[in-house]
């Protein structure tokens, strides 16, 4: 029992967190490069887990546990952050972009198919189903009606990181140890900014307008996302299933749009209302496999 309930917390935590980002991305992103600011933001979250792993004289992944922190590092952050930050900085709109996202839960349930050997029940199914019907619903406002070959090879580009983020859980599920998790982060990281400070140089101009709209911005996906919510989501991916976490993901463009109509004033209509309740139904059908498994356990 209390198990469970820690779990949900972690769960509904790295909800409310991970849909901050999208907000973070609202200011950083007219005022810098999407790699440059990336890197910068890599580069902040070492300094500030490196202290901390000194300090609490952490143990460091050896091995191929390693090389694989460095490839989870690339997957989950480079590759996934910079699609995502370079489709919105060229254009692509973001109900577009939440859309795709919608597509990770179910990726991923393929990949632990695949590469865990999960077995994913037909309630599970329907439930990823379900979600991402609530899904569509919640930004269905908010989706562009232009549709042109830059907004399709954007979302190639998205649908593309999406996929690596989708690799990366399930190379952390597979891999992945609570022994060395904070220097496991740290590891992810490094690798991350070894293949996104390059990408920056060679093809951005490394130029910010410093205000504090990106100083905020910064300090928010540094400290709340980079380390906060990606340790939330490294030991959800440890203690549950990968299909049955990927599946919480559904309910970040609803908290998004609350959040939104909160600080932004933006509207919520009837639709969007509905579709956050489809939503929530979803992701309870897609755990409810998983828990009852983990209760005859």
């Amino acid at each position: 029992m209390q198990h469970n309930f820690s779990t949900h917390f972690l769960s509904l935590a790295f909800v409310f967190l991970w849909a901050t980002g999208f907000l973070g991305a609202r200011y950083a992103m007219p005022n810098a490069e999407p790699f440059s600011f990336l890197s910068i933001r890599f580069a902040a979250t070492l300094i500030i887990l490196g202290l901390i792993a000194l300090f609490m004289k952490v143990k460091w992944p050896i091995g191929s546990a390693l090389y694989y922190s460095l490839l989870m590092g690339v997957f989950l952050h480079t590759l996934y952050l910079g699609a995502v930050f370079w489709a919105v900085k060229n254009g692509l709109p973001v109900g577009i972009v939440g859309i795709l996202v919608g597509l990770q839960p179910i990726l991923t349930a393929i990949f632990a198919t695949q590469m865990l050997g999960d077995r994913i029940s037909n309630i599970q199914i329907f439930g990823l189903i379900i979600g991402l019907i609530g899904v569509g619903l919640v930004l269905f406002p908010n989706i562009s009606e232009a549709i042109g070959f830059e907004v399709f090879l954007n979302a190639l580009i998205v649908i593309g990181g999406i996929i690596m983020f989708s690799l990366g859980t399930i190379l952390q599920k597979k891999f992945g140890d609570n022994e060395t998790l904070i220097g496991s982060v740290w590891v992810q990281y490094f690798g991350a900014l070894l293949v996104s400070l390059p990408l920056a140089l060679l093809f951005e101009t490394f130029s910010f307008n410093w205000n504090g709209e990106l100083i905020f911005a910064l300090v928010w996906l540094t400290l709340v996302l980079s380390i906060g919510a990606m340790f939330l989501l490294m030991l959800m991916i440890k203690a549950g299933e990968a299909t049955k976490v990927a599946s919480y993901f559904y309910l970040v463009p609803s908290v998004t749009a609350i959040t939104a109509y909160i600080l932004f004033g933006e509207t919520l209509n009837i639709i969007q209302i509905i579709g956050m309740f489809i939503t929530s139904i979803g992701v309870a059908l897609a755990t409810i496999y998983a828990n009852s498994k983990n209760k005859n356990i």
